[in-house]
């Protein structure tokens, strides 16, 4: 939850055989040990919407519901960061 009451979603859009995925929701299971943070992972293959919009950007970490990009293609530590201490 932000400072305003909303509450916040990351969510890893993405497809299930794709390596920069699974590395991506690798990275952020390993920084959920250090810093304390939700995630869903979507496969966006199962929604035509989600498809069209995020095709070329996969995986995209995005935050809800806002629609604040914080990375894509790898995980940006530093950006992430950046919104999780932004938000607090």
């Amino acid at each position: 939850m932000d400072k305003s009451g909303k509450v916040e979603k990351l969510v890893v859009y993405g497809r299930n055989e794709c390596h920069l995925c699974q590395q991506m929701i690798m990275g952020l299971q390993q920084r959920k040990t250090q810093i304390a943070f939700d995630f869903e992972v979507i496969d966006i293959d199962n929604d035509p919407i989600l498809t069209a919009r995020y095709n070329d950007k996969i995986p995209i970490l995005i935050a809800l519901p806002d629609q604040i990009e914080i990375c894509h293609h790898f995980l940006n530590l530093q950006a992430l960061d950046d919104y999780l201490v932004k938000i607090r």
